[in-house]
């Protein structure tokens, strides 16, 4: 059976994926700045906004749109 999801634009990215590129695009000040959750402006780290981003549904939408946008944008 073919699982594959022509229409979803995260199928096959992980979430550490995600916030990797977003980390390494924007750093942890402008994403903490453009997110406004304490795991990307207090001490941040990639597994403390895992952790975080795992047990958070609002906070983990809003880091999938922002990488949408910028995959969007940067192409």
């Amino acid at each position: 059976m073919d699982k594959s999801q022509p229409n979803n634009p995260l199928h096959g990215i992980s979430l550490e994926q995600i916030v990797n590129s977003l980390v390494e695009h924007y750093g942890w000040n402008e994403l903490g700045h453009r997110i406004d959750i304490r795991c990307f402006n207090h001490d941040p780290s990639v597994k403390s906004s895992l952790k975080f981003l795992r047990k958070t549904p609002w906070a983990r939408k809003k880091v999938e749109t922002l990488y949408i946008g910028l995959k969007k944008w940067v192409g």
